[in-house]
């Protein structure tokens, strides 16, 4: 009897290895946590970076230079960012698409809809790189100065605006290598069982930096 209930629980463990005890699969939880985490990291990149652009725009309203030098609407501009944006947005469907087709074992429309993201990935990547390098050579300087009734007084909204944004760069970079491993170990493993799980990890993580992305968009740029 006893040595039945042994040969069924180790069939059980077997069959679902990764089973924690709340019967979620461990890998997901354990992403779930380190994304709440990841939250919690850019929710104090972008608090930081909001508090500093508000002391910036109280120094240079002071010294009656905001209209002239606020350096929202000197140097940042939508045009690109909204098409950025939409790379991303796009990229999150062509996620999903790619997680259904997965699920259905169809891994020729898996390997195209995950390049058409992977591909979408990079030219964020590259639409960020060239934004940055825009606003080098329009003087976005990381620590500018001010002078404020004979005082010298340095602004932190450049230094804040570019780790945020860089941060969140190479959060999309570190995903499209995800993205990357995934499509070539489902390439070369195409019945390995542990393919529709990775896949649908590697698309937690980038729904995740799309999320975050949204959020910038909307309280640095659009606000």
């Amino acid at each position: 009897m006893s040595t039945s209930v042994s040969h069924g629980s180790h069939d059980e463990a077997h069959q679902a290895p990764m089973l924690g005890s709340m019967g979620v699969d461990s890998r997901k939880l354990g992403l779930w946590a380190f994304l709440g985490s990841e939250t919690l990291f850019f929710v104090t990149l972008i608090t930081t970076h909001l508090i500093f652009y508000a002391r910036t725009k109280a120094t240079l309203l002071a010294a009656g230079t905001l209209e002239k030098l606020d350096p929202r609407t000197h140097y940042l501009g939508i045009e690109l960012t909204t098409v950025l944006a939409t790379l991303l947005l796009a990229s999150s469907l062509t996620m999903v698409l790619a997680l259904a087709a997965s699920k259905d074992k169809d891994w020729k429309r898996f390997r195209f809809w995950q390049l058409a993201t992977i591909l979408l990935g990079t030219a964020f990547v590259g639409g960020q790189v060239y934004e940055f390098i825009h606003l080098y050579h329009e003087g976005l300087k990381l620590a500018p100065q001010y002078v404020l009734e004979g005082e010298t007084v340095k602004s932190l909204y450049g230094v804040t605006f570019f780790t945020m944004t860089g941060f969140h760069g190479l959060h999309v970079t570190i995903g499209i290598i995800w993205l990357i491993a995934t499509y070539v170990k489902v390439g070369k493993f195409p019945n390995s069982p542990e393919n529709p799980m990775d896949i649908e990890l590697a698309g937690l993580y980038w729904h995740f930096v799309d999320l975050v992305w949204v959020a910038i968009f909307t309280l640095i740029y659009l606000i």
